[in-house]
């Protein structure tokens, strides 16, 4: 898959695109992916996914404290499990937030040469979010743009969106918002050194510091599982700042299963998150942490032998 993180690129080939901002990419956006993979199959054209960054919620700050559930490397992962060709991370900055419908339908078709577009049928964009799919329709027909507008998936009687996703997310159900992505909710980064406290209470874990605006679930221990390497270990984390310590950086603790592996400082892993087992609690000290942790360990296998949704994987 090629990737884009920039404006200057120039796709000479004849593409099928889609378009949104694909937060999570979930089981609506997976429809919008696969109508183009498939077109693009049977025409011989490359399918693209044209995205933007940063998120424009996050950009115009219309929620104080806005985070998004992938940051730009976790996305590129994400649409690699898609199939598609291309993606796209198109810089969302105040000029091109100012683009009528037109200008942002000519730059489309300078820089992807599509010949199919797909959105959802509730698409909005250009300034002020004036265009809608008829206008794309109408601007389309006049390009040479086939445009193609894709209902909204339910779920339970419910549209699958990010907001709603989302607000799951806050909740801390893990198993549900699986669902609704069709694969677990994870962090990715890079494994960075901690207090090596874990090693004492016979729990070492591996640290990460989230994403900047990543949206994270509540603090406390969750039912987890690691991918590092090419091979998925189970794990439990621990998200939050170790209160029975003070700490005063969030962060995810991870303790690995049934790793023989050693210290992979430096190295970039995947955290999958399935189930919440607690929240966050501060201890009496290091021994009544571990006699917490070796319960949260008993638990976590438990949901090991009993939660269909850890059949759900990358």
């Amino acid at each position: 898959m090629l990737v884009y993180n920039n404006s200057y690129f120039n796709i000479e080939k004849r593409t099928a695109v889609t378009l949104g901002n694909f937060d999570g990419i979930h089981l609506g956006h997976q429809v919008l992916i696969n109508t183009v993979t498939e077109y693009a199959r049977n025409k011989g054209v490359t399918s693209v996914m044209f995205s933007f960054y940063p998120h424009p919620v996050v950009f115009f700050g219309k929620n104080k404290g806005s985070h998004t559930m992938l940051s730009p490397e976790e996305k590129v992962l994400a649409a690699e499990k898609t199939g598609v060709d291309v993606l796209i991370q198109y810089p969302f900055d105040r000029e091109f937030a100012s683009l009528s419908p037109q200008e942002f339908m000519d730059i489309l078709l300078e820089k992807t040469n599509c010949e199919m577009l797909v959105v959802g049928e509730n698409y909005n964009f250009g300034k002020n979010r004036a265009g809608n799919i008829e206008t794309l329709k109408a601007l389309g027909h006049e390009r040479g743009i086939r445009v193609l507008g894709i209902k909204p998936i339910e779920v339970d009687g419910e549209r699958v969106s990010s907001t709603r996703i989302r607000s799951l997310i806050g909740e801390g159900n893990m198993e549900e918002v699986a669902r609704l992505l069709n694969k677990p909710y994870f962090v990715m980064g890079e494994v960075v050194h901690g207090d090596k406290r874990g090693r004492q209470m016979n729990f070492p874990t591996i640290n990460l510091l989230p994403p900047d605006n990543k949206l994270l679930p509540p603090n406390g221990a969750y039912l987890s599982t690691v991918i590092y390497n090419g091979k998925e270990y189970y794990s439990m984390s621990n998200i939050g700042f170790n209160p029975t310590f003070n700490g005063m950086q969030k962060k995810i603790e991870t303790h690995i299963f049934n790793f023989e592996k050693g210290e992979i400082y430096g190295e970039n892993v995947v955290v999958c998150l399935y189930k919440r087992i607690r929240g966050e609690v501060k201890f009496n000290g290091m021994q009544e942490l571990a006699c917490q942790l070796e319960m949260d360990k008993k638990q976590a296998r438990e949901y090991i032998r009993t939660l269909d949704v850890l059949s759900l994987s990358l």
